[in-house]
């Protein structure tokens, strides 16, 4: 018997807690498989939007439009998208968000938009959010750690904050920077990351209509721990360039640092386009788990989104990872 060390079990190979401690959660799952009841009881999805809205400071918005560069799939069920998260300023513990961020201030909160733009400006949030008619964009979301889900965010497109900021010609990327505050943040006390987190991208990358700026999920307002009050989307990238809580839009001729790029460069790419063919280091990209489901499937190429595959025509995408 091969006995694994913490250490070298990747995430997509841990059933989360919260589907182990719920039996009849972790059930649905295998009922995927064809395991459709035991013992006589009816398995299905237990957590909706709205017997969980009590647990989040989340407002309804009205108004959406639904869009067509959402997924058919089944959605993830709200409560494992709000309890099971990537957000090491809160904890490291994917379970530790939730109730960590729960006394987080998503308001009042500003925006600056600036270096090579025409329009530098530092805005309230609210402002920027008036900006578009929300969409609802149902998206698949793939972890680097191989686990994926399928979320319908809120939104509207990145290109709109970009034309309105009007980049200079010598302008090549946006880099993102998240909110810096440890008082509110206990993950940011210590020294696991190099913070304030920061992502990018290419300009061109960010005013493809895929691209997401996301205010919501769920028909409500993000919940602290989904990165409130603002964050980026980015659904054939790798989950931690969707940068949350965002401050800072700066704009630069030169490609910026992000920060797991930095911090394992070996590890994690500037890029970071799902790709089934370019293994992380210390596991397969080759297949993913869909969170609540117990059998994985195959990793699809830009995770599935290959409406952006003209965005890297030429490139070695093993060499820009």
């Amino acid at each position: 018997m091969l006995i694994k060390k913490a250490a070298d079990v990747p995430s997509s190979e841990i059933t989360p807690k919260s589907l182990f401690l719920n039996r009849r959660k972790f059930l649905a799952g295998t009922a995927i498989a064809g395991a459709a009841t035991l013992a006589g009881l009816e398995l299905k999805d237990i957590a909706s939007p709205e017997a969980v809205r009590a647990e989040t400071a989340t407002v309804q918005i009205n108004g959406l439009q639904k869009s067509p560069f959402s997924t058919t799939e089944k959605i993830t069920p709200y409560k494992d998208v709000t309890h099971y998260n990537n957000y090491y300023e809160f904890s490291t513990d994917k379970e530790g968000p939730a109730d960590l961020a729960k006394n987080f201030r998503p308001r009042p909160w500003t925006v600056k938009i600036d270096g090579l733009v025409e329009k530098k400006q530092e805005l309230d949030v609210d402002t920027i959010l008036k900006w578009a008619a929300p969409e609802e964009r149902i998206y698949r979301h793939r972890c680097v750690e191989g686990w994926s889900i399928v979320v319908p965010w809120v939104g509207f497109s990145l290109s709109e904050l970009i034309k309105r900021a009007k980049p200079l010609g010598k302008a090549k990327f946006v880099e993102f920077t998240t909110i810096y505050d440890p008082g509110q943040m206990p993950g940011q006390r210590g020294s696991v990351l190099d913070w304030p987190y920061r992502e990018g991208l290419r300009l061109d990358e960010a005013m493809h209509p895929l691209a997401l700026l996301c205010f919501g999920m769920y028909g409500q307002t993000l919940p602290n721990q989904d990165g409130a009050p603002l964050r980026v989307v980015l659904p054939w990238k790798y989950g931690f360039k969707s940068a949350k809580a965002l401050v800072r839009f700066h704009f630069t001729d030169k490609q910026p640092v992000n920060t797991w790029n930095e911090e394992a460069p070996n590890e994690y790419g500037f890029y970071a386009n799902v790709n089934p063919h370019v293994d992380h280091p210390r596991w397969s990209q080759a297949t993913e788990r869909r969170l609540g489901e117990f059998f994985k499937r195959p990793t699809l190429m830009f995770n599935g989104y290959d409406q952006v595959a003209s965005l890297y025509a030429g490139m070695d995408l093993r060499k820009n990872f």
